[in-house]
């Protein structure tokens, strides 16, 4: 007796909430390191972060689209609202974390029909929504431990901050404050502020990537690629010129490991094949340090993914593997 079914007839172990919450665990590391850096500020901007897109998305779902069943326990919102407070400073105010969790949610995410169906990253709509529109604010970054307004914050510059004035002058001397590698691997930066959030240690970073590719949420396609072009790219310009920072600083500064590993590979928003990742990859990178040496803001990450984020339709349309049995065109 043979039984005939709908496929698909071969189910596997994975779903939304098991990805989901297995990327939040992978962030577990970088959480613990930002509270060890910026205490009781990192809590708030991240609690405050997550707490607004969760309602967000239950509010716009209940009250806009008239939905019964509601998104919130997939995991989707609590871990927006965890990469939009990794890519913020330790002492935003309170009221543009919301607004900036209100866009990620409902422009960059509800728009477009919720999970599944966006364009671009949410929490990266979200932050670069926030950077254009209150730049002083998103680009004061507190020196360790400080718990104050970002207007009477005791505030330092970043390595990206200092790697741009080197390019822009041509002094090679700006970049001996550079702090180390093994300080840039653990988040120090003794005579400067540490930038976002998230991006301060690139050490639980790379440990929540391997947690990643144990678990097979993700492939190594695109981080691997973005790091291998940044570093060649950044490598040719720095044998060229001295003043263009080293090919090691420029990996392990400002938000590359975040993005390369958290945000890049997002589901919805990159490439579906191996081959296609990889192109996306290299144009994240290609683009990350266009932006950094050429552009107005010293980090280019955000606005990197964003962009091949676009691509991404195309990307699928140029790699999409042949059907089965077709006949090659002449």
């Amino acid at each position: 007796m043979l039984t005939v079914s709908l496929s698909p007839h071969a189910h596997g172990s994975d779903s939304v909430e098991k990805n989901m919450y297995g990327v939040i665990v992978a962030l577990v590391p970088a959480l613990l390191v930002s509270l060890f850096y910026f205490g009781i500020g990192s809590a708030i901007v991240l609690a405050t972060s997550v707490i607004a897109c969760v309602f967000f998305e239950w509010a716009i779902t209940k009250f806009i689209l008239k939905k019964e069943e509601t998104s919130i326990f997939d995991g989707s919102a609590v871990l927006t609202g965890l990469l939009l407070g990794f890519n913020l400073p330790s002492n935003l105010p309170i009221w543009i974390i919301i607004i900036g969790a209100l866009f990620a949610i409902g422009v960059g995410k509800m728009a477009f029909g919720g999970l599944g169906c966006n364009i671009f990253n949410p929490a990266l709509v979200g932050r670069a929504f926030l950077l254009i529109s209150f730049p002083a604010q998103m680009t004061s970054w507190p020196l360790p431990g400080q718990l104050t307004s970002y207007l009477d914050a005791e505030t330092g510059a970043t390595p990206l901050t200092l790697i741009k004035e080197a390019t822009k002058t041509g002094n090679v001397s700006l970049l001996e404050e550079l702090p180390s590698a093994t300080q840039l691997l653990l988040g120090s930066n003794p005579e400067g502020g540490l930038g976002t959030i998230g991006e301060v240690c690139a050490l639980a970073l790379l440990i929540g990537f391997a947690y990643m590719l144990w678990k097979k949420i993700i492939t190594w396609h695109i981080p691997v690629s973005i790091f291998a072009t940044v570093f060649v790219f950044c490598g040719l310009l720095h044998i060229i010129d001295p003043s263009y920072a080293d090919p090691f600083v420029e990996i392990l500064t400002g938000g590359l490991m975040l993005g390369a590993i958290f945000m890049a590979t997002d589901y919805v928003t990159s490439p579906m094949t191996p081959r296609g990742q990889i192109i996306y990859g290299v144009g994240i990178g290609l683009l990350t340090v266009a932006i950094r040496n050429w552009g107005s803001y010293p980090e280019g990450m955000s606005f990197a993914i964003l962009i091949m984020n676009a691509f991404t339709p195309l990307i699928n349309m140029y790699v999409k593997p042949k059907r089965f049995g077709e006949a090659p065109q002449s």
